[in-house]
């Protein structure tokens, strides 16, 4: 995790936060100042249609973190809350002492610029998802992506990453069920060969 390539100095200038269970850090709109590496729990990162409908646009789970693309951005605003799903701990680093940290631990800057890569291919990846205009086009791209192979935890988690309804993803997974093109087991979606 990242936070253990800080040294003891570093950690005692750190914030840490407790969050209970739906409870909001940060709401869309507000200035990033700092980022956040979550130490335990889960937090998500959402907004809302204007029909109400919630959508999530990241999950970041023990060892992730947030804030980071938006701190040294000309537009630093949160796009959406920052909420916690579970109780969770944050650690919060302000940006001046971000910099001072990227300055003088290399290890922490090599795993730094290591998750805002990766953070970047995701990206992309989505945005390639996103481009197929039919479902069964843009489910084939994602599960190749994932060496033909994902695990999932419910049909409207799926349904968010290939932003598509729960029942047009349902439909389509039973199709290509039946069709005999994948196959689930253990919560594991797999192409057939």
């Amino acid at each position: 995790m990242i936070y253990d390539l800080l040294n003891e100095e570093e950690k005692q200038l750190t914030k840490k936060i407790t969050l209970k269970k739906d409870e909001i850090l940060f709401k869309e709109g507000d200035i990033c100042k700092e980022i956040g590496i979550v130490l335990k729990g889960v937090i998500s990162i959402s907004s809302y249609t204007f029909n109400g409908k919630e959508i999530i646009y990241n999950t970041i789970t023990k060892g992730g973190i947030f804030g980071n693309n938006l701190l040294f951005s000309s537009e630093p605003f949160y796009k959406g809350n920052i909420i916690s799903k579970i109780d969770s701990e944050i650690i919060l680093i302000d940006k001046l002492f971000l910099k001072r940290i990227l300055k003088n631990n290399e290890e922490f800057l090599e795993e730094y610029l290591h998750i805002q890569s990766d953070f970047g291919k995701a990206l992309n990846n989505k945005i390639k998802v996103l481009s197929f205009y039919k479902g069964e086009d843009r489910f084939f791209y994602y599960l190749a992506s994932h060496n033909n192979s994902v695990r999932f935890h419910s049909i409207n988690e799926l349904a968010n990453e290939l932003n598509m309804s729960r029942e047009a993803t349902s439909r389509m997974i039973n199709k290509l069920k039946n069709e005999e093109k994948i196959f689930i087991r253990n919560n594991q979606i797999i192409q057939r060969e």
